[in-house]
């Protein structure tokens, strides 16, 4: 039986790291958003780099580049 990654916030991402959206706790626009730019269950995505002071993160999903807050980071779950 193959082992399971386990389930992680998405700020925990190292660089380069590739890792799939399993749930999203965002609400209001934030997550429309995110939702509209294909940020699903079930999507990849990869921390591309960080800022200098360590907040925002960019990160890759679907050709698209997205920079997100540590805050909105650690409510999405990915494995």
């Amino acid at each position: 039986m193959p082992s399971e990654k386990p389930v992680r916030p998405l700020h925990t991402l190292a660089y380069g790291e590739t890792a799939v959206i399993t749930s999203m706790y965002l609400h209001g626009a934030i997550r429309q958003r995110l939702q509209d730019l294909g940020w699903i269950t079930g999507t990849a995505v990869r921390c591309l780099h960080t800022a200098g002071g360590g907040d925002p993160t960019a990160y890759a999903v679907r050709g698209g580049v997205v920079a997100l807050r540590k805050c909105d980071a650690k409510m999405i779950l990915v494995q």
